[in-house]
């Protein structure tokens, strides 16, 4: 069974980096995409950043310069590393996969205060 587990998140400043993590297991992870997305307070989930199986990249606008995606296929591990934090980029964070359906984590939360 596809089995996704995010970790990372916490409280950090401004101007501060986290690195996220997601674990999969459950389906062959290296001939797949994996994605990111986040759910603030209030809001609607929205996507974040793609990975193919190939290794390439996508990000949203809000983003791109400071995120960045990358995956380790031996150890069925995507990140998402996380420089600049703003406050506007406080949410739960949820690592995605689409194998015969789409699949989704717990989520890890971010939070970013002064």
């Amino acid at each position: 069974q596809v089995r996704l587990v995010e970790s990372g998140g916490g409280l950090v400043q401004p101007g501060e980096s986290l690195r996220l993590s997601c674990a999969a297991s459950g389906f062959p992870f290296s001939r797949y995409a994996m994605r990111w997305y986040r759910q603030a307070p209030g809001k609607e989930r929205e996507f974040v950043a793609l990975i193919s199986a190939a290794g390439n990249t996508n990000y949203a606008e809000s983003v791109k310069g400071r995120f960045t995606i990358s995956r380790d296929n031996a150890k069925n591990t995507v990140y998402l590393q996380m420089n600049s934090l703003k406050p506007e980029d406080t949410a739960v964070y949820y690592c995605n996969a689409n194998y015969q359906s789409d699949y989704w984590g717990q989520g890890t939360q971010v939070t970013v205060s002064s």
